[in-house]
């Protein structure tokens, strides 16, 4: 599994991005795939996870209700009415099972994040 996140850029609040993750070997379809971030001086944090069917998504609090994730070929972060807390670099990540949650150690595989800037 080698992930790649793209899709993060400068945008004013209320404004949707969508982030998109990829498998450049194309071999985590049977894996679940999660979303986290990382805001500046603050622990990396969980956003929101996909099992390897595209169903039983779960995601943190924070986001519930403005974000969405789904995939397909590739996995996404579909971020709508953002605010200026989503401000942080977003990575994607891999779990060796078909289903995971919101713990960072049920992730093996990592991409490079890609940085989402909102501002108000």
């Amino acid at each position: 599994v080698q992930l790649q996140a793209s899709g993060g850029g400068l945008v004013q609040a209320g404004s949707s991005l969508r982030l998109s993750c990829t498998d450049s070997r194309r071999t985590f379809s049977n894996n679940a795939v999660g979303w986290f971030r990382q805001a500046p001086g603050k622990e990396r944090e969980f956003v929101a996870t996909i099992g390897w069917r595209g169903r039983d998504p779960i995601y943190a609090d924070s986001v519930k209700g403005r974000f969405a994730i789904s995939r397909d070929n590739a996995v996404y972060l579909q971020m709508n009415n953002l605010k200026p807390e989503d401000t942080a670099v977003y990575y994607c990540a891999a779990a060796r099972k078909a289903l995971a949650g919101r713990d960072r150690a049920d992730y093996a595989y990592w991409g490079q994040g890609t940085l989402v800037t909102v501002s108000s």
